[in-house]
Formats: C-alpha cells, structure tokens, sequence
C-alpha cells in the first residue's frame, strides 16, 4: 500500500502577487482549471496501490484545503496542522508516525503540491520502480534530469550506479543551489540531476533512520501528536512543542547520511512552478514567445510572461519581461530577475502592507469576503456565503454593519431577534449587538456588506459560537 504525503505548507513568495501568505501557490490554478494541490493528488490516478492521502498543511490554510479536497471528491487519510513551518524533516516525521499509526507500515509517497508533471504515463513508471525499491529497505528520492544550467533549484550528485538500465544510483550528496557556470558544469558532466524534493520509502524505514541520525527532531515530534487535539477533520499538533523544533529538510537530516538512499532519474516534463520565469516557460506562448493570461493588448512585445486579473493590461516594445496585475496589486520584471520577487515582499511585511498577507477577496471556511473599498470610518465588502453555510454567533465593539442581500435569502440572527432576508431587502446590526449570518437556501447567498465605526480590522470580532471551532479573529 501507498500512502501519499503531500507536502502543502508553503507561502510561495516568488509568485506574488498571484500567491500569497494566506493564499499560496499549491492552492491556486496556474497550470490548468484545478488547483496545484488538486493536480498533485489527480495525477495518481491510475496507481493501484495508493491509498488515502495524509496532508500536511499550514493551520491557516486548513479550510481551503478540505475544500479543494472535496471539490476532486477526495478523503483524506488525515490532514495534519503545522502551526508554524519547521521545513521538510518534521513534516515527513509527523506523516510517518500518523502512517505507523493508522496502517500497518506502508510506503510513503512525499510529493509536494506545487509542482507540474506533463508525462504522467512516465511519472506513474518511476513511482512503481520506487515502490519496489522501498519494499526492499531502500529510500528514495526521485531526480530530474536536468536539459539547461537551471540556477533556481538544488542538485542531486549520483553516486555508484546500481542499474545500468534505469540509472538508478547510490546518493553521493545534496548541492545548494549553484551560480551559472557550476549548473552548467554540472549539466555537462551528466553526474547531477535537479532535486525534485520526492521521496519515496516505508514508514517504519524513514522512523528508524530518523532516530538514528535525528532523534533530536523525531521525539518532539510524537509529543506534539500526542499533545495535539483533533480539530474537526483535522489533527492540530501541539503549537508549542511543534515550535520548538529546529527547522530541517529531509535532504540533510536522513537522505544523505543513509546507506541506503538512492536516486531515481525522472524526465517527464517536471517543473516546480517556482518563479514567474518557470510559468514563462511551461506556458503556452503566441508567435512572439509570449505567454498571456486575461485581458491583454500588446504592441511589439518579445519572450514576456504577461497576467491580467481584472484590468486590460498594455505593453509597447519590451522584450523578455514579466507583468502581473491582481486587483490590488501590479508587478513589473526582467525575466532574469524573478528570483528577486521575495525581496518585495519582505518589504511588504517590513512595512505591515496587507498586500504580502492575503488577496482581496479572501476566503473563509463558509465562503469568501472581498473588500469593494475602503476609507477612514468605513468599507464597503461583498460577501458569499455557501449553500448550508453560516458565519459565527459575533459581536463587534468598534463597528456597525448594513446587510443588503443581492440574491439568494439569509436567516440573520440580530441580539433576541431571527429574521429572514429575501433579495433587495436589507437589515442593520447596531455597534455592539450579537449577530449571525445564515444561507438556508440551495444557491449561494450574495449580500453587501457596510461597516461604519472607527476601527474596521478583522480582529474585532468576539466569537461567541462557531461551527468551525475558530476564536477571536480567525
């Protein structure tokens, strides 16, 4: 049996302004209509032995995730919480030891959710040969083989060959990610390959090795299972014990001190998506090389990478540029530069602008909200609530809100009072007054939403019941 770990806790800075903090790149559609997450379990379709998968994923993504999970009809084995990102080697030691626990000692399949695979005939291949190998003791990594000088990813160096055939090779080390000249040095002596970041081998062998070479990380690893709480569908790890553990990749805690790792070369059309170059790439492109996303009028524009969200975008005479517009946000860039995107948005957070965090339609376990405008003493929002769905028994202490329902119906809850709101109609919810927002119908409920009062943040919310087990302002 196969159990896929998918690898879901990323932040994906160097997409932004597509991807952000709250809204990462494994949980949007770039590649086609399903998200990155949903591409990375769909693509295992077809293998006869995976099972049910085990997700691990930021605490703040959680309901996003199950949701895009049962939008592909998929259930999970569990989906685990991180409360804090610790990197790959905690992560797979979490997933382990929920393997451990709830089956008898299956393979694991660790595949982050951000990645493109184009020859999934190919993919499914070299995840067999890797079973087979992980039946056998053996942990695997699986390499791409590298066609250019790529600089933005690490590298595998391949030890003794072990099949000549399939090129299978003991692990010689893991490389950082290398200036121009070593990648093309690297490429020319066929001695390397890109390191994909998948791994394969049985739970009870990555459990041993763990406890050999890092029992430093694996012991507060049990402790933060057994000190964590079930939250709904999923398991929330102990905040504090899950903290303390000192951030490590899989790569450098067992893969390279093992006797028993090796690679698997891979060529299928790989690629991780990591930077708005590697979209440029992967992306169908018009007569002059370019790639276009929405609304977009060019004029003698060369090799560019180019996105609309909302706005018609225009270019005259540039050559080998990225353009990103979003609704609150627009981005311009050589294409040789976009590894340099992180530096912004760590400005962003340096200067506490809400455009690193979240878009600005953000999402909620009960639908979405997106902010029409906003100024001084007052924001206008518009709000989606799903069929069945409904907010949280709340009050505010700085605000008052006007609700006009636009289509669907909505039961509100306003202090001792329950009414129902029909299209057109409309109520208000004085500063102070405990309130609640339900869709009892089979459509979406669209209302807008207008605050007033003198301070208009999230966090000004008391929850006083919540079907989604959230406190305060999540």
């Amino acid at each position: 049996m196969i159990v896929p770990v998918i690898l879901a806790g990323g932040s994906g800075t160097r997409l932004w302004p597509l991807s952000r903090e709250l809204f990462p790149k494994q949980l949007i559609s770039i590649e086609n209509a399903h998200t990155m997450l949903q591409n990375t379990l769909l693509r295992l379709d077809g293998i006869e032995e995976i099972s049910a998968p085990i997700i691990v994923c930021n605490e703040a993504h959680r309901f996003m995730t199950a949701e895009q999970l049962r939008l592909v009809h998929i259930e999970p084995e569990a989906i685990v919480l991180e409360p804090v990102g610790k990197n790959t080697a905690p992560a797979i030691a979490v997933a382990a030891l929920k393997a451990v626990e709830q089956q008898n000692d299956p393979v694991l399949l660790v595949l982050p959710a951000d990645h493109v695979i184009e020859d999934i005939e190919a993919f499914h291949t070299v995840i067999k040969a890797g079973y087979e190998y992980s039946l056998k003791g053996r942990l695997i990594t699986f390499g791409i083989v590298p066609d250019s000088p790529e600089t933005g990813y690490g590298y595998i160096k391949k030890g003794e060959l072990l099949d000549k055939n399939t090129g299978v090779s003991r692990i010689d080390s893991f490389i950082e990610k290398p200036d121009f000249e070593t990648a093309q040095r690297y490429l020319d002596s066929g001695s390397y390959c890109w390191n994909s970041g998948m791994f394969m081998f049985r739970a009870s062998v990555i459990l041993k090795e763990l406890e050999k070479h890092a029992e430093e990380l694996l012991s507060p690893c049990r402790e933060a299972i057994a000190s964590g709480v079930r939250d709904l569908d999923f398991l929330r790890l102990d905040k504090d014990i899950f903290s303390r553990i000192a951030p490590d990749s899989i790569d450098y805690a067992v893969m390279e001190k093992t006797m028993n790792g090796i690679v698997i070369p891979f060529k299928g059309g790989w690629n991780d998506l990591g930077s708005f170059d590697a979209l440029w790439q992967t992306g169908k492109k018009d007569e002059k090389g370019n790639v276009i996303k929405g609304d977009v009028l060019l004029h003698d524009v060369k090799e560019s990478y180019i996105s609309s969200e909302s706005s018609l975008v225009t270019a005259v005479g540039i050559e080998k540029f990225v353009i990103v517009e979003t609704k609150d946000a627009v981005l311009v860039c050589p294409r040789d530069r976009v590894q340099d995107v992180k530096k912004i948005v760590l400005n962003l957070k340096d200067r506490n602008r809400n455009e690193a965090v979240t878009h600005r339609k953000v999402y909620r376990p009960w639908g979405s909200y997106e902010t029409m405008d906003i100024e001084q003493r007052f924001q206008v929002k518009r709000i989606t609530v799903k069929p069945g769905a409904k907010l949280s028994l709340q009050k505010h202490f700085h605000r008052a809100e006007h609700w006009t329902v636009v289509s669907g119906s909505a039961i509100i809850t306003k202090g001792e009072e329950e009414i129902l709101l029909k299209e057109d109609e409309s109520t208000y919810i004085p500063l102070g007054t405990l309130h609640r927002l339900e869709n009892p119908g089979k459509i979406p409920l669209e209302l807008i939403e207008v605050q007033s009062g003198s301070y208009l943040g999230e966090d000004d919310i008391v929850r006083f019941d919540d079907v989604y087990g959230r406190k305060a302002e999540m």
